[in-house]
């Protein structure tokens, strides 16, 4: 076996161990790219050793995506078949734990019809609502990876040849999910830890704002009242300990989307819709977004806000020391599971439930009366950086700094 077998091998037992926490009788659907037929046997073996009833793979294609984007029958691509909805309900009902492995080319749609391809995601976003609420409800457990392809390498590593491209991505994601640790599951453990401790210290606090200072940005969000802040691994409504995203640098939690005020750029390129959105500013008034442009972009962006109405505001609030090590490897990976783990972020549209005392229990008309946006859309953009100050703001005016010069403040 290679080094990079054995590394591949490791990584998958981590997703299944560490990840989802995969135990007997489990249900678990992996997402994944066909060109990533090796990590999809290891991850099915891998839960089968700890006692799944079933794996189901559910295979991605980049160039079956585009090719259907631009020639499939309209009718057929934006009516999701009856067949493909009554497997999400399966999933549903026998509380399936989701991998989704992430390794497609950031600019895979890049030149299609913008109006096309926002139909098409606002599309697939309404057949996954059920899905998605239960997701973000921990209803189960699930996590985001990623595998490497030469596309996506090419575009983080552009002067490199395909091959050398594609072995330094794999590496960076060896090196950020602790797979090049002799023990990587007890250096998660560590990890999460540390993650743990700094979001219970946010959560003594109880700040009724943050406010977010840095070149371009001058915003105020607001916290809702009993708001929770989760780093490291979340816990599933079975009591299921469980690593979301893997890497992880972030403690998050969610906005009150009725009190968010001022304006806000991005600071990373976003890899959304198979396009490339970069340097985004965002103008908010009482919580929504009242202006918004991308120099690069922009017409993707634009068709992103007509969604639905829940997506002009924000859901997540999410902090990340620039010192991280994402951050100080200065790449810049055009793949949100990474770059919003280098950077402070937001996410416009759905909030987690889990992020408020009793969430998971609510209504969506009782979360939404929280202050709690809602959604089925949940798009991270990244805004940190070395210049960012943030002050938290307690309930009877005082300020608290949170983080000085893109650190947490001591």
């Amino acid at each position: 076996m290679t080094t990079f077998e054995h590394n591949l091998e490791k990584y998958a037992a981590l997703t299944a161990k560490t990840g989802i926490n995969v135990q007997s009788g489990d249900t678990i659907v992996i997402q994944i790219a066909v060109t990533q037929s090796q990590l999809a046997r290891d991850i099915t073996a891998a839960c089968y050793d700890l006692g799944a009833a079933e794996v189901i793979i559910k295979w991605q294609d980049d160039l079956v995506d585009r090719l259907n984007m631009q020639h499939k029958d309209e009718d057929r691509l934006l009516n999701v078949p009856d067949f493909q909805t009554q497997e999400y309900d399966y999933w549903l009902e026998h509380g399936a734990k989701r991998i989704s492995v992430m390794s497609s080319n950031p600019d895979n749609l890049k030149g299609l019809d913008s109006d096309r391809v926002a139909a098409v995601q606002k599309a697939n976003g309404q057949a996954m609502l059920k899905v998605r609420q239960a997701t973000q409800a921990n209803k189960n457990s699930w996590i985001v990876i990623a595998a490497a392809s030469p596309a996506w390498a090419h575009k983080v590593f552009p002067d490199d040849d395909l091959q050398t491209a594609t072995d330094k991505l794999w590496t960076e994601i060896f090196k950020t999910t602790r797979i090049d640790q002799a023990d990587p599951i007890k250096a998660w453990e560590a990890h999460g830890h540390k993650l743990q401790a700094k979001a219970a210290e946010l959560n003594a606090a109880q700040f009724k704002a943050l406010h977010y200072t840095a070149p371009g940005t001058d915003i105020t969000i607001g916290l809702p009242e009993n708001h929770i802040w989760i780093g490291g691994p979340n816990e599933s409504s079975d009591g299921r300990p469980f690593v979301a995203n893997m890497p992880t640098e972030e403690v998050f939690s969610a906005a009150d989307a009725n009190n968010i005020n001022g304006y806000i750029s991005s600071t990373k390129p976003l890899s959304y819709a198979g396009n490339t959105l970069n340097n985004m500013k965002f103008t908010f008034e009482n919580g929504r977004v009242i202006k918004a442009t991308a120099e690069e972009g922009n017409d993707v962006l634009q068709k992103l806000l007509q969604t639905d109405a829940g997506v002009k505001s924000l859901g997540e609030v999410a902090l990340v020391p620039d010192p991280s090590p994402i951050s100080q490897s200065k790449i810049t990976f055009f793949n949100t599971l990474f770059d919003e783990n280098a950077s402070n972020h937001l996410a416009l549209g759905s909030a987690y439930a889990f992020s408020i005392e009793g969430g998971t229990k609510m209504t969506e008309e009782q979360l939404k009366a929280a202050g709690l946006n809602r959604s089925q859309a949940h798009v991270d953009f990244m805004v940190g950086s070395s210049q960012m100050n943030i002050d938290g703001i307690k309930h009877d005016g005082s300020v608290v700094p949170v983080f000085r010069n893109g650190d947490w403040a001591d």
